[in-house]
């Protein structure tokens, strides 16, 4: 699942951006890694390699922190009483 597939999961639960932002926000408190990578990823556009370039760790780090992060905002905004419940 992409970062996009998840907002439009919030979208479609009638949950709006403001919820993926409180669960961005809620990653930031829990791993500043990966939410950086995030943003990174998603908002700035960058590859593994740019990423990885610029925290100083590796392509498979990124990917690694990548993937977990999508998982937990995912399930953060289809949770009840998560970010977008």
């Amino acid at each position: 699942m992409t970062l996009s597939e998840a907002a439009d999961l919030a979208l479609e639960k009638g949950t709006d951006l403001e919820a993926l932002d409180d669960a961005l926000a809620g990653l930031q408190a829990l791993d500043p890694l990966k939410a950086t990578i995030v943003e990174l990823r998603f908002f700035a556009g960058l590859t593994s390699e740019e990423i990885a370039g610029q925290l100083g760790v590796s392509p498979e780090t990124v990917g690694r922190h990548w993937r977990r992060a999508k998982t937990w905002l995912y399930d953060q905004l289809r949770e009840p009483g998560g970010a977008g419940g």
